[in-house]
C-alpha cells in the first residue's frame, strides 16, 4: 500500500490503525534509541504498540527520521526506495577509519593548495549511477555478524557486498578550507561516509565525515519534523483523550 499522506491526528486519541510521525533525531541517538523512547512511552501507559522506523541515520547524523507506529509498520516498506537528500560537512586532509567523526583522524596532509573550483570538478565527477561498497563501520550483515561488529574487533571483510547507488546532485554550498559544506541527493542506501572518503581521495587529501543532517526523505520534509521530547508529549496527550 502507497502513503499518501502522514496521519497526524492531534487530540483525536490513539489511531486504531497506527500513524507515522516525522522525527528529527538527535545527535548521538541511535535510531533504534528513538524508536524505543516512543515505544516505552506507550508501555508506560499500558498500551502494547509496534513502533519502527524507515531508513536508519547512523549515531553522528541528525535529521528526518520517519517512525510508524500499530499496523502502520507494515507500511514502512513503501518508503524504503525513496530518495534521500542530506547536508553534510566534509573535512579535507584526514582520514578515519569509520569515514565519520566516530573514529580516530590518521593520515593528515595538508589540503590548503585547493581551490572551490577543484573541489566543485571534484563533487560533479561523483554524480551518476555508480557501484558503493558498503564500509566497515555499518550495520550490513555478513555470515550473520554485523560489519561494525567485526571492524571493532580489528577485522576487515575485503568482499564486502557492493550496489548500486545514483548520486543525483553533489552540489558544494561553501568552502572553508579544510570543511567543504555541501547537499548530496541519492538514491536509496548510498552511504554518505563513503562518498566523503571518494571526494577526499579523488583530491588527492584525504576526507571524512564531519557532520550529516538528512534532511529529506522523499516528499517529506525535516522541517515537518517534530523532537523526540514533542512526539513523546504526543503519546502522552492521545492516551490520555483514550482514557477519558
Amino acid at each position: 500500500m502507497g502513503i499518501s499522506m502522514l496521519e497526524m491526528h492531534e487530540g483525536s486519541g490513539i489511531p486504531e490503525d497506527g500513524e507515522f510521525l516525522l522525527l528529527d533525531k538527535p545527535l548521538d541517538w541511535t535510531s533504534f534509541d528513538v524508536v524505543a523512547k516512543v515505544r516505552n512511552t506507550y508501555k508506560r501507559g499500558g498500551l502494547k504498540r509496534k513502533v519502527g522506523h524507515s531508513g536508519t541515520l547512523d549515531p553522528k547524523a541528525t535529521g528526518l527520521l520517519i517512525l510508524a507506529t500499530g499496523k502502520k509498520t507494515r507500511e514502512l516498506s513503501s518508503l524504503e526506495g525513496l530518495d534521500k537528500v542530506y547536508d553534510a560537512v566534509i573535512r579535507l586532509g584526514a582520514r578515519t577509519l569509520s569515514h565519520d567523526s566516530e573514529s580516530e583522524e590518521y593520515g593528515l596532509t595538508d589540503a590548503s593548495h585547493l581551490d572551490e573550483d577543484k573541489v566543485r570538478r571534484a563533487a560533479r565527477d561523483m554524480e551518476g549511477v555508480s557501484m558503493q561498497q558498503a564500509p566497515m563501520h555499518s550495520a550490513t550483515w555478513h555470515k550473520g555478524k554485523r560489519l561494525y561488529e567485526l571492524a571493532r574487533k580489528g577485522e576487515v571483510v575485503e568482499e564486502r557486498k557492493s550496489k548500486e547507488i545514483v548520486v543525483h546532485s553533489f552540489e558544494i554550498l561553501r568552502v572553508d578550507l579544510p570543511l567543504v559544506y555541501c547537499r548530496i541527493h541519492v538514491s536509496k542506501g548510498a552511504y554518505i561516509r563513503v562518498l566523503a572518503d571518494e571526494l577526499g581521495e579523488a583530491l588527492g587529501v584525504g576526507g571524512y565525515l564531519a557532520g550529516l543532517r538528512r534532511v529529506a526523505i522523499g516528499p517529506y520534509r525535516v522541517e515537518s519534523a517534530m523532537r523526540v521530547d514533542d512526539a513523546v508529549a504526543r503519546v502522552l496527550r492521545q492516551m490520555q483523550v483514550t482514557d477519558q
